[in-house]
C-alpha cells in the first residue's frame, strides 16, 4: 500500500494535477489564478497563474476543464475544457495559448513523441496534436469501448485506456493496438467493487516499466496493474483519500503517486491532492 506523504491545501473543485520542471501544477475551477504552483520539495505555493477564457463556473453547465497534462520537452502544461472544446497551452513564463478540438475532450497525456493526446469520450476517438494544435490524426477506437475517459501511448505504440460511466454495464481498462483497432489486452468488465472490477475507472498513470495505475472513481480507490493488465495489488485505499479519485500524476524519478479529486461537502464540491510514495 502507498505511504500519504503530504496533502495540498483544500480548496475550489480540482480539475487536474500534473509535474513540470520541479514545480506541482494543480489547476481549479474558478474565475481567476485557477493554476496553483507549488514548490516540489518543500510543497509551499510559489504562484498562481490565470488561464484568460475559461469556462464561466458561476453559470450552470457551463462547463469545466477536464484534465492537465505536461511536458518537459516543450515546458509546458495542457488543460482541456470541455466548455468550449479546446485545449489551452500554458508555458512556464505563464503564456497562454489555445486550439479548438472540435469534440468534447476528456482525458490529456502527452506521449514519447511530445506530442498531446486529447481523449474525446462521446466520439470514442484519440486525437493527436502537435504541441501548438496542429491535428496530427485521429484514432477511432473499438466499438466495445463505450466513453473512454482517458488514454496513454506506451512505447511500443498501443495505448492504454480507461472506459465506462454509470450508464455502461462494462468498465475496464485496455490495451489496444497502435492503430485503434484492435483489444490486446484487458482488466475489467461488468461493473463492481471485486478487484477484478471497476466502478468508474477514469484516470491512468503509467510507470517506466509500464506497470499502469487506475483511478477507480466511485470505488474510490487506486489500482496497480502489470504491464499485460493482470491485477497486481491496491495501492490507494478509500481509507487514504479524502475524496473520489478523478486525477493521477506519476513522478517515475521519486516514486510519488499524485493523485487528485473533489468530495462533495454540504451541497459543495471541495478538492484536494495527496501525494503518496509508490
Amino acid at each position: 500500500m502507498g505511504q500519504l506523504v503530504h496533502t495540498l491545501p483544500e480548496g475550489e473543485r480540482v480539475c487536474g494535477v500534473t509535474l513540470l520542471a520541479g514545480e506541482i501544477y494543480l489547476v481549479r475551477c474558478k474565475e481567476r489564478d485557477q493554476v496553483e504552483v507549488y514548490d516540489v520539495i518543500t510543497y509551499l505555493l510559489q504562484r498562481r497563474l490565470t488561464v484568460p477564457d475559461a469556462p464561466h463556473f458561476t453559470v450552470p453547465d457551463a462547463g469545466w476543464f477536464t484534465d492537465m497534462t505536461s511536458c518537459e520537452h516543450n515546458r509546458c502544461v495542457y488543460i482541456g475544457a470541455n466548455y468550449a472544446k479546446r485545449v489551452h497551452r500554458l508555458d512556464v513564463q505563464g503564456a497562454v495559448t489555445r486550439w479548438a478540438v472540435n469534440d468534447s475532450p476528456e482525458g490529456l497525456s502527452v506521449n514519447a513523441a511530445h506530442n498531446v493526446l486529447v481523449t474525446c469520450p462521446d466520439v470514442r476517438k484519440i486525437k493527436e496534436f502537435c504541441s501548438h494544435g496542429d491535428l496530427l490524426r485521429e484514432l477511432t477506437l473499438p466499438d466495445d469501448v463505450i466513453h473512454p475517459w482517458h488514454s496513454i501511448q506506451t512505447r511500443s505504440g498501443q495505448f492504454i485506456v480507461c472506459h465506462g460511466d454509470l450508464s455502461n454495464p462494462v468498465q475496464r481498462v485496455c490495451m489496444i493496438s497502435a492503430d485503434g483497432r484492435h483489444i490486446v489486452h484487458s482488466h475489467g468488465g461488468q461493473r463492481g467493487s471485486d478487484t477484478d472490477q471497476y466502478d468508474g475507472p477514469y484516470h491512468l498513470a503509467v510507470d517506466d516499466n509500464e506497470f499502469v495505475f487506475v483511478a477507480d472513481y466511485y470505488n474510490r480507490r487506486v489500482a496497480l496493474l502489470s504491464p499485460t493488465l493482470e491485477y497486481v495489488r491496491q495501492v490507494v485505499s478509500c481509507d487514504q483519500l479524502k475524496g473520489d479519485p478523478e486525477y493521477l500524476y506519476l513522478d517515475t524519478r521519486q516514486r510519488l503517486l499524485y493523485v487528485a479529486g473533489n468530495d462533495l461537502e454540504e451541497g459543495e464540491w471541495r478538492g484536494y491532492a495527496a501525494v503518496f510514495s509508490v
